[in-house]
């Protein structure tokens, strides 16, 4: 997808990385950094930990790369990934607060402090929410309050999805790789191309005919 030129970053979690089964999770975190130069989201995977335990291991993957690690913190239902992330800005680490349905989830994701707060658009649609009107209320309160914190949209099923999304207008939209493949094709756009290289092939045959006589 690098070859598009439209990738800014990329986000990961445990079951993207529990999908590639035999890897070393810190080696295919150093091979994503080395493909990109933008930021990569890796998230806590020790959530039964203490606060204490959670800072440490987002101290650790942000070693690897501070400038482009963020750390995905769950907004647990307790309240403690938004003092986590209130620990981590005070490290001057970057925060991505993640799995947030409602406008108050990222209301206090960016009061915290948040670099980026992670909307999931069909989940939010599962609990039988609006997500398109979470993604704008989210936007008005970031841009009423002047918080430097992003929006991200992900939990994207099909390419609708980021129309959608898209014209909610949110900071960063998180787009599948299936997704991203199926975006450029409509048949009738397909048959638009065949018929104007039909058309040139006929004209081109018209041209030497001429030249001929």
């Amino acid at each position: 997808m690098l070859q598009w030129g439209i990738i800014t970053g990329v986000t990961t979690n445990q079951k993207i990385f529990s999908v590639e089964k035999g890897i070393n999770f810190k080696k295919r975190v150093f091979e994503i950094l080395s493909l990109l130069d933008g930021p990569l989201s890796v998230e806590l995977t020790n959530t039964a930990g203490s606060d204490d335990d959670l800072v440490e291991e987002a101290v650790e993957y942000s070693s690897w790369n501070p400038r482009n690690i963020v750390i995905k913190v769950p907004m647990f239902g307790n309240g403690r990934g938004i003092r986590i992330v209130n620990r981590l800005k005070k490290k001057k680490i970057k925060t991505n607060v993640t799995c947030l349905i409602t406008v108050n989830q990222v209301l206090l994701a960016a009061n915290a402090g948040a670099t980026y707060a992670s909307i999931f658009f069909n989940r939010v649609r599962d609990v039988g929410s609006d997500a398109v009107k979470t993604i704008q209320e989210s936007m008005q309160i970031i841009r009423q309050s002047d918080s430097a914190t992003k929006i991200i949209v992900g939990s994207i099923r099909k390419p609708e999805d980021v129309h959608e999304i898209a014209v909610a207008a949110p900071h960063v939209i998180t787009i599948p790789y299936k997704i991203l493949m199926q975006m450029p094709f409509h048949e009738r756009t397909e048959a638009t191309i065949a018929e104007f290289d039909q058309a040139w092939l006929e004209f081109k045959k018209a041209e030497a005919s001429v030249a001929y006589a």
